[in-house]
Parts: C-alpha cells; sequence; structure tokens
C-alpha cells in the first residue's frame, strides 16, 4: 500500500512548487491578464476554463514553471479537486496559491494510489508532496486515504491471494494493532451454529474453509455497534453457476468485507467511544460434490428454515447468520456492507451504494453523511408489499424473490433476521469502478466507506 503519511505536511514556509488555482468563473480575467508566452502555452495544452483543466506553465522572467488547475469554486475546493494534478505532476513538492487544501486533501493523496504489487515496474515513481496551512487536517485526510487504500487493494487482489484465510488475518492484524479480541468459527465448527456460512462455504477446498471472523473493541459501558460484511471471496454462483461474463469480476464479491474492515480501522484509530463488534462471514461460493442444492433446506442460526431458490444468492444467506449474531449480542445498531445484487447497479449504476434502512432518521443522517463527504448513497425502501415474493411453499421463507425488485427481496430476506428495536442500515456497494476518474483508478473502490463513518463519528463524537 501507499506511504500517505509523508505526503502532506504543514507548510512552514519551505520551498515548493506553486499550483495555482482559478476559479472557473475568473478564467476569463486570469488568461487575458497573463503575458502572451503563457497563453500560448496554455493554448497549446487546451486549457480553457473547463474544470479540472491542468497546464504547466513557464513563470516569465525566471526558469522556474509552476501548475495551474482550474475548479469549480477556489473559495471551497471539492475532495476531488486536486486529484488530477496529483496524478500528472512530477515528483516534488508543491502548494497552493489562490486556495486553502480543505477537503481537497483526500483527493491529493488518493491521486497517488496505484495497485502495482502485481507488475514488475510500479506505474508510479516518487512522491508528490502538498504542503497545508491546515496541519489539523492532515491526520484524519491520511487515515481516510488508508482506509479507501485498504479496499482497493483487498478488492483487487485476485482470489488466489485472498481468500477466507486472508480476511481472518487482516482481521488478526487489525485486532493486534488496536488491541481488540479477535474470535474465529471455522469450517465444521459452523454448522451447529451458523449453518447458513457453513452450508454456503462447504464445497470449497481445506484452504478456503468458511469461516465468521469476530473482533471485538472498546468500552463495554459505550454503545454497542455492530459493523457485518460479506466476504464470499470468489462466487461462482455455485450449482446455479454464473455464466464466464458474470464470473469474470467476482473476486470483487469480499467487496463489503473489505469495507467492514476498514471502517472498522478507522472507528478504533480515531478511538470513538463505541463497543464496535466487527463480523465478517468469509467463504467461497463453488461447485463440487458437496455443494449446496436448488431446493436444499436449511434452519438458519436465528431459527428460520430457509428454502434455496437460487445458490447464487448466497450474499444474503451468510449475511443471515451474521446478523442474527449481532443481535444476539445486544448491538444498538448494525450496519452492514455487501455487494449484494446486480439489481442495485441495474438502478443505481457504479457509483450509488442503494441504502437500506429500517429507522428514517438513521437513513436520513446517512445520506447527509455522504453528501457531507462526497460519498454519495440512494435510500431504496423496504417495501413490505414484495414480501411475499420470499413465500416458499414449504419452508418459512425462499432466499430468493422472483424476477423483480431484486434490491428490495434481498434487503427484504435480511430484514427478517433484525428485529424491528434494533437500528439497521444495509448497504449494498458495487466496490468497483469501471471507469477511471481522477484519483479513482478502474478497480476496487471504497462506495458508502467515508459515509458511514462520518456518520459513525458524528453520532458517537470522541470528547
Amino acid at each position: 500500500m501507499t506511504d500517505y503519511s509523508n505526503l502532506i505536511q504543514p507548510d512552514s514556509g519551505q520551498a515548493a512548487t506553486e499550483i495555482e488555482i482559478i476559479s472557473k468563473e475568473g478564467f476569463a480575467d486570469w488568461f487575458s491578464s497573463q503575458p502572451g508566452p503563457v497563453r500560448a502555452a496554455a493554448s497549446a495544452q487546451k486549457f480553457d476554463g473547463s474544470v479540472g483543466d491542468f497546464a504547466i506553465l513557464h513563470i516569465p522572467g525566471s526558469e522556474d514553471w509552476k501548475a495551474a488547475l482550474i475548479v469549480s469554486d477556489a473559495a471551497k475546493l471539492e475532495h476531488w479537486s486536486l486529484a488530477k494534478a496529483a496524478e500528472a505532476l512530477p515528483e516534488g513538492t508543491y502548494r497552493l496559491k489562490g486556495a486553502e487544501t480543505g477537503d481537497a486533501l483526500l483527493g491529493w493523496l488518493l491521486g497517488q494510489y496505484r495497485f502495482d504489487e502485481y507488475r514488475s515496474e510500479p506505474k508510479l515513481k516518487g512522491a508528490r508532496i502538498l504542503l497545508t496551512s491546515e496541519p489539523g487536517r492532515i491526520e484524519n485526510a491520511v487515515s481516510q486515504a488508508e482506509a479507501t487504500a485498504l479496499v482497493r487493494d483487498m478488492v483487487n487482489r485476485p482470489p488466489i491471494d485472498l481468500g477466507p484465510q486472508e480476511l481472518e488475518a487482516d482481521a488478526a492484524r487489525l485486532a493486534k494493532a488496536h488491541k481488540g479480541k479477535l474470535h474465529v468459527t471455522k469450517g465444521h465448527d459452523l454448522q451447529t451454529g451458523y449453518p447458513l456460512i457453513h452450508a454456503v462455504g462447504m464445497a470449497a477446498s481445506r484452504d478456503y474453509a468458511p469461516r465468521l471472523i469476530e473482533l471485538e473493541w472498546g468500552d463495554e459501558r459505550h454503545p454497542r455497534v455492530a459493523i457485518v460484511g460479506k466476504g464470499v471471496v470468489f462466487d461462482s454462483g455455485g450449482l446455479d453457476i454464473k455464466s464466464a461474463v458474470g464470473m469474470r469480476l467476482m473476486k470483487k464479491d469480499m467487496g463489503g468485507a473489505a469495507h467492514a474492515l476498514a471502517l472498522a480501522d478507522l472507528i478504533m484509530k480515531a478511538h470513538l467511544p463505541v463497543r464496535l463488534h466487527l463480523l465478517v462471514a468469509a467463504v467461497e461460493n463453488c461447485v463440487s460434490g458437496g455443494a449446496l442444492r436448488p431446493g436444499d433446506i436449511v434452519k438458519s442460526r436465528a431459527g428460520i428454515h430457509v428454502e434455496i431458490d437460487n445458490t447464487d444468492a448466497e450474499g444474503r444467506l451468510i449475511l443471515a447468520d451474521a446478523l442474527a449474531k449481532a443481535v444476539e449480542d445486544k448491538a444498538g445498531l448494525i450496519v452492514n456492507f455487501a455487494t449484494l445484487t446486480g439489481a442495485a447497479r441495474v438502478a443505481l449504476g457504479p457509483d450509488l451504494p442503494a441504502l437500506f434502512a429500517n429507522d428514517d432518521e438513521l437513513a436520513d443522517a446517512l445520506l447527509a453523511a455522504g453528501k457531507d463527504v462526497a460519498d454519495p448513497l440512494w435510500r431504496l425502501p423496504l417495501w413490505k408489499p414484495y414480501a411475499d415474493m420470499l413465500d416458499s411453499d414449504i419452508a418459512d421463507t425462499a432466499n430468493a424473490g422472483g424476477g423483480f425488485a431484486g434490491a428490495i427481496t434481498a434487503a427484504l430476506f435480511m430484514q427478517k433476521f433484525v428485529p424491528d428495536e434494533v437500528r439497521w442500515a444495509h448497504l449494498d456497494t458495487f466496490a468497483w469502478r469501471p471507469t477511471a476518474k481522477a484519483g479513482r483508478p478502474k478497480g476496487g473502490e471504497a462506495l458508502g466507506l467515508r459515509a458511514v463513518y462520518r456518520y459513525l463519528s458524528q453520532a458517537y463524537p470522541v470528547r
């Protein structure tokens, strides 16, 4: 992972190259005030006043150069305003002219993210250091960049190098770093306590044995918050096997677990006054002689008998047992992350995680938090009239609905395992970016992570 800790430094007047920040509305005046050679250089680089335009310009009367960047509003930089500059500039130290760094520190850091683990030569060499007159913002920006990079790295890594055992190792690393308590229930030990997790993961090889990974941290007197993650390290679809195209990106089906681990790290680093309960249900959804079959009925941890209509609707099954455990342990708030349904992507596309919540105030607060930190969510309804789509002729419920409202019926299935009095939010996130944007390369992505952390840091402030 990129070391972000040195990429932003307090401005103590040290030597640095200037980045001139120009508001879109002020571009015409800026351009007309420049000497002819500067205007010519800007025009040659198609630096014409569009937001995001970036140019390298010679400073007249010297041998030095500066960068120039067009933003929507120089008075208040957005989170991704500096990402393109961080990607494009050569190695060196920089300071802004005409703006405070503000929220744009995050984009500066993540503009330097690269996943080079499997490259013989890294694509990006050297560091671009930004000086800031707001040193109080540095620690939070670095922590959020590190958490985002952790999600990206985990999702980008191939399943041959990231199985349930690696998710357990990541949780163990966090437990050790923050003095938390780790407990893992694994393999056939799941059969009695977590039968749905066992049923989904039992077809995998011994090296990829299913497990429920739990980490507990914090003062027992503080409010109990459970963070739950779907950790399907690879999803073939099981016996209801996916197509080759549908399977290609299924290394990312552990994206919910990556979000949960990264969020737990943020919570513990910030010492939020909560009693944290992290639960990661980790499996591989395989095809083998021992695979879960369509038509099987499994009694869940909560005692609900589930008929398997579709083995490719496995994420909600493993989450159901994890949610039941969180409820048993008296969580007052449960937030789960899962790369759960293609239906959510059809409805909202790759950028917007679908948010479901059983509490309107919780939903509104999460939506507002996402807006504050440029990590948007979009609420979909827990529409009770669709619950009958999950009816089974011979069991308490089926695991999959009909052909309609797939994201909603998945959420309704999970809601069966959370009592109404327990506040619960479910994020159906993509965890992937299909096309690159500044600071946001194609590949694994944290979507909803910063929104939930913002909400938690407001709901449980450090005194």
